[in-house]
């Protein structure tokens, strides 16, 4: 008699589109592969289902009819963790043992862990700590080091385009100027597509700081040339030539005497008393989150979930399931969880933006 496989399944950190694609993949392969000999359990709420013991034992029809639907049915939550040491409760005490504890009391042979950049480097502390993982990148922000692109991603660039493609028109009949400001705290991933795609104006990304001159020229160039609207977009951890040059310190109190709730809204604030155009701001903030995923994330967190199931039939342990060059492949946990892949300034993409004449701030 063949020996029981039993696996956890677990969705870490921020929701985004595809999550539940993944799920079904994972599930979905595991029991073809194995039939009858494959237990898989889900964990409630991310790491938080592991720590406490909530789980639910899942039967082939929970992995029926979720691929196009957003969020995730596990449901998740994020964890406070020291980068390359622990993962702690709010009172500094390591979680480690509970979840080692649920780990070994439902005999799993690995964990399926599905998340962002954060997750990731969880995911290592947990496989240091004696548990066998095997990770998917998820995160619209795109900035899991190791794969070409990551699930959510397609789906949240689609949403932002489509905000943007709406603003256009009110933005033109009332020749206004309209930052709308996107995900992206350290990274410019989906800014710059969904910039480029929507025909944005101005593109401002966190790893290009932004001279708010150069912006402010764009928009009066357009003017001149009877197009008396503009569409900037900002992601949200855009930061300007001034404010990268900051100390530590200096940018702590900047951000505690700031009058402004986020970056879109000091950019617009400057840009209309540089050029005398009114400015508004867009936030569609989680919205670029929510919903069905789009096709292609439909597809590629099938191939992950699928890829992961492969991974854990051979006992692939302590990998993360990754796309590169259009091909699905598993790299060593440590390597993803090492670093961020931020947008490289000289990549092709910011180039064909500048070629068409889109103000990259800089």
């Amino acid at each position: 008699m063949k020996r029981m496989t039993r696996v956890g399944l677990i969705t870490s950190g921020g929701d985004c589109q595809g999550l539940n694609a993944a799920i079904r993949g994972v599930g979905k392969a595991l029991f073809q592969r194995l039939g009858k000999n494959v237990e898989i359990f889900g964990m409630y709420d991310g790491y938080r289902g592991l720590i406490d013991g909530d789980y639910k034992y899942m039967e082939s029809s929970d992995f029926s009819g979720i691929l196009t639907q957003g969020g995730t049915i596990l449901g998740t939550s994020r964890q406070r963790y020291i980068p390359g040491k622990d993962i702690v409760d709010k009172d500094g005490n390591s979680l480690m043992p509970a979840m080692l504890d649920t780990y070994n009391r439902l005999n799993l042979d690995c964990l399926v862990i599905m998340g962002g950049n954060g997750t990731q480097k969880s995911a290592k502390l947990i496989s240091d700590y004696g548990m066998n993982v095997v990770t998917l990148p998820k995160t619209i922000d795109n900035d899991i080091w190791g794969t070409d692109t990551t699930f959510g991603f397609q789906s949240a660039v689609d949403i932002a385009t489509n905000v943007i493609d709406y603003i256009h028109s009110t933005a033109s009949s009332h020749s206004r100027v309209f930052v709308v400001e996107l995900m992206g705290r350290d990274a410019g991933w989906l800014t710059l597509n969904a910039g480029i795609a929507s025909g944005a104006d101005a593109i401002l990304i966190p790893e290009i700081p932004y001279d708010i001159e150069k912006v402010a020229d764009m928009i009066r160039a357009r003017k001149e040339e009877g197009r008396g609207f503009s569409i900037v977009a900002c992601a949200e951890g855009a930061v300007s030539i001034h404010d990268k040059i900051l100390t530590e310190e200096e940018s702590r109190r900047k951000r505690e005497n700031n009058r402004f709730p986020a970056v879109s809204y000091a950019i617009a604030d400057e840009l209309q008393k540089l050029t005398g155009v009114e400015t508004r701001v867009t936030v569609p903030g989680h919205y670029q989150r929510g919903g069905p995923p789009c096709p292609y994330d439909r597809v590629l967190a099938t191939q992950f979930g699928t890829a992961a199931a492969d991974l854990i039939v051979n006992k692939q342990y302590n990998r993360m399931v990754a796309i590169q060059d259009n091909r699905i492949i598993s790299i060593p946990l440590e390597d993803a969880a090492s670093k961020t892949k931020f947008l490289p300034k000289d990549h092709s993409m910011i180039q064909v933006a500048r070629d068409i004449g889109i103000c990259m701030g800089d």
